[in-house]
């Protein structure tokens, strides 16, 4: 039956905790994106440009930290690595909502580079979870709490900007996930599952392989992938916001960011049904295709069914690039894997959110939707290419080896 493997994975404690987990602290990053947006456009009479720049300095540190604070999960474990996060992050966000523009820009970039590691710290739990045979389908569950978060936290983020400063609801928000934080810090899930295999001849005593030993080729053009798809996504989710002001429908926002998203939570689920994975790149390619027409949209509604379209490709795209980069990393060096993959997704975003902003005050909401589109093809493009030419080669290779035999 379609459902059974979902069945199957859902029956697992740890994994319905993690994604739990995964669902809580996620709701005040995904409500916060789009509050900081509002804040810096409405609040203090900033460009889009000026926006996406606020993100952007935000995603860079973030991308920054990944890999070291990957490798620290790997190391050290959940509870050391999460709490100098909380101290950070509660003293950064209980001022910057309430500063200019220039010491707001500042002090999101410091908790950006301390921010709790969420995706990586769920992720690590949903692998350890399962096994390998049910792993596409256990991260595709991710991809969906991902999207419900993404649904949830905008919608009541932008319904309490309309009620309250911005200011005030900024702040709100980034309180509510350090509280989530602590919950995560309280329930430490476990990261790394007990399979007896350890990397032999490893360089650290701790058991991690040396970077030299995976971080090559075939992982950096899936993280190529995540970072292209995020470029997409967060160029996206400024140029709804342009379109929906734009329309004069501010207060649709939420609703019609909810709509992108139910679109990748029901792509999510039909992917983690099917017997076979896709190529990143090939999904990444369709993901860009998809998002092109949005430009044309002449109406909010009109709007609202292009983007449900284009979100059936994006939790698919995003599930293949974690999928294949767990099958491509040793597990004990895991944390370090999803924290660079996690940097790429994040330098991604600081790519899309400024490449859109300045579209946008350039060509409209229409150019920000166009940018990003170009970009992910053109990656997809170029990866898939090289990607065939790779096993063409490999081919090749075999053959000669074979006629030589």
């Amino acid at each position: 039956m379609p459902l059974a493997p979902y069945r199957r994975v859902l029956s697992v404690p740890a994994l319905r905790q993690a994604l739990v987990l995964g669902v809580l602290v996620r709701i005040p990053i995904f409500a916060g994106g789009v509050i900081l947006t509002l804040h810096v456009v409405q609040t203090l009479h900033r460009s889009y440009g000026a926006a996406g720049f606020v993100s952007a300095a935000a995603t860079v540190c973030i991308a920054v930290s990944g890999p070291w604070r990957g490798r620290l999960l790997d190391s050290k474990g959940l509870r050391r690595v999460v709490m100098p996060s909380l101290v950070v992050t509660a003293v950064c966000w209980s001022v910057a909502p309430f500063v200019e523009y220039i010491p707001l820009l500042v002090l999101s970039a410091i908790g950006g580079l301390f921010i709790i590691p969420i995706f990586s710290v769920i992720r690590l739990a949903i692998i350890a979870a399962v096994p390998e045979s049910d792993r596409r389908t256990a991260l595709s569950l991710d991809a969906v709490a991902v999207e419900l978060s993404f649904m949830i936290g905008p919608l009541v983020g932008v319904w309490a900007a309309t009620i309250w400063p911005t200011a005030w609801v900024l702040f709100g928000i980034e309180m509510l996930g350090v509280v989530a934080g602590v919950g995560l810090w309280l329930v430490n899930p476990v990261m790394r599952a007990d399979r007896g295999d350890a990397v032999e001849g490893s360089a650290d005593p701790a058991g991690n392989p040396p970077l030299s030993s995976w971080f090559r080729a075939r992982f950096l053009a899936v993280c190529g992938a995540a970072a292209a798809t995020t470029i997409v996504l967060s160029g996206c989710d400024i140029a709804i916001v342009a379109a929906l002001r734009e329309f004069h429908q501010i207060s649709l926002i939420g609703p019609v960011l909810a709509i992108w998203g139910l679109g990748s939570v029901i792509g999510g689920l039909a992917y983690g049904m099917l017997h076979r994975s896709i190529p990143a790149f090939l999904l990444l390619g369709g993901l860009s295709l998809a998002t092109f027409p949005i430009a044309l949209a002449p109406s909010v509604w009109p709007f609202a069914a292009l983007a449900f379209v284009a979100g059936l490709l994006c939790a698919p795209t995003i599930t293949a690039t974690v999928d294949q980069v767990s099958r491509v990393v040793p597990e004990v060096a895991m944390g370090a894997a999803m924290g660079w993959h996690g940097s790429f997704m994040t330098a991604g975003s600081a790519l899309g959110a400024p490449l859109a902003g300045l579209a946008i005050d350039q060509w409209g909401w229409r150019g920000g939707f166009v940018s990003v589109s170009f970009v992910g093809l053109a990656v997809a493009v170029a990866g898939a290419g090289a990607t065939l030419s790779r096993r063409r080669s490999r081919e090749r290779a075999a053959g000669v080896l074979s006629r030589s035999a």
